[in-house]
């Protein structure tokens, strides 16, 4: 299938890429900085040539989002799934009182408008069999496990979390299979070196959760990257 991963320069995007592509499947690799992106996927493309296409792709650019999606839809591309991977972790350890809501508003827009943005426009090319949307969550955004601080990135992943039941109930009739997925902790940029889930581990989990379409047991489409039911 054709999977369009968001945020894939660097972290657990880069092995999701790596994963899929090793997998047999065909990926579009969007990335914030193609340079930068293009530096860090030079080696997949040497190894895998026009199965791995390396595209500009900011989740904050509507414009630049409509303009690729109509470029490939130009070109006759189908996706198979959608993964949307791109986040921004900021002002975790600052208290309410102290707060910039501009920091508020940098998380929504990316950890939520984001993907919104890119099924917005990407949504009328996901049209081959047993198609997916995957986003990419957090247990953070478990509103039964709430913890005290880090208030951007916990309230988008909580938002995120609603986008993807309002998108399950939606599209379930299309047959279109939507998870948000909680990868684990994992020792990239974001998670810090003590985290102890590999993103390799990860990345083939989600992986699979897009090859077999498994469901949930529950009534939420949240799982963690083995396919369990998270608590919502």
């Amino acid at each position: 299938m054709n999977i369009l991963i968001t945020g894939a320069g660097r972290g657990l995007g880069l092995d999701l890429v790596t994963i899929a592509l090793e997998r047999g499947h065909s990926v579009i690799a969007g990335v914030r900085d193609l340079s930068r992106g293009q530096d860090a996927l030079s080696g997949l493309s040497a190894d895998y040539g026009d199965k791995l296409t390396v595209a500009a792709l900011d989740v904050t650019d509507e414009a630049g989002i409509a303009a690729l999606a109509a470029s490939l839809k130009e070109e006759g591309r189908t996706l198979g799934s959608i993964v949307n991977n791109a986040a921004v972790l900021n002002a975790s350890d600052t208290p309410l009182e102290e707060l910039d809501i501009a920091e508020m508003q940098l998380a929504l827009d990316i950890n939520l408008y984001g993907p919104m943005r890119v099924v917005k426009h990407f949504l009328p090319l996901l049209t081959e069999p047993d198609a997916s949307i995957i986003n990419i969550s957090s247990e953070a955004g478990s509103i039964t496990n709430a913890y005290p601080g880090s208030y951007p990135y916990t309230i988008s992943k909580t938002a995120l979390n609603m986008f993807s039941q309002k998108l399950h109930v939606t599209l379930k009739e299309r047959g279109v299979h939507v998870l948000s997925v909680h990868p684990g902790w994992m020792p990239t940029d974001m998670g810090g070196a003590k985290a102890p889930t590999s993103p390799r581990t990860s990345a083939e989990g989600i992986i699979s959760l897009i090859e077999q379409r498994t469901a949930p047991e529950g009534h939420f489409m949240f799982v963690d990257y083995t396919g369990k039911d998270m608590e919502i």
